[in-house]
């Protein structure tokens, strides 16, 4: 089985920063693609930031220029630096990886358990 764990997440006020961690662990071949997402009361669950095996990365425009994805193979962790911190910004963050496990490198997709980031105006 394979786990991801987030942290990192608090009380900031506006402007501020956090970094966020999600952490891997289990019977890990590779981790591909990995991804935050965030979800405010009311509202879907929304892609923030995507990095690849590669170490490209994709954003959402409301944070390009904010929020940095960064990626630690050797730890099997990802991070998500987010500065200029908006209330906007504040939601449960999750993340997402697809991770090659088995006998067959199969990939498959697995959540971790969120972590809460909430901005004061």
């Amino acid at each position: 089985q394979v786990q991801l764990v987030e942290s990192g997440g608090g009380l900031v006020q506006a402007g501020g920063s956090l970094r966020l961690s999600c952490a891997a662990s289990g019977k890990i071949l590779s981790i591909n693609a990995v991804g935050w997402y965030r979800q405010a009361p009311g509202k879907q669950r929304e892609l923030v930031a995507h990095i690849t095996s590669g170490g490209n990365t994709n954003y959402a425009d409301s944070v390009k220029g904010r929020f940095t994805i960064s990626r630690d193979n050797a730890k099997n962790t990802v991070y998500l630096q987010m500065n200029s911190l908006k209330p906007e910004d504040t939601a449960y963050y999750y993340c997402n990886a697809d991770v090659a496990v088995g006998t067959f490198w199969r990939i498959k997709s697995y959540w971790g358990q969120g972590t809460q980031v909430t901005v004061s105006s």
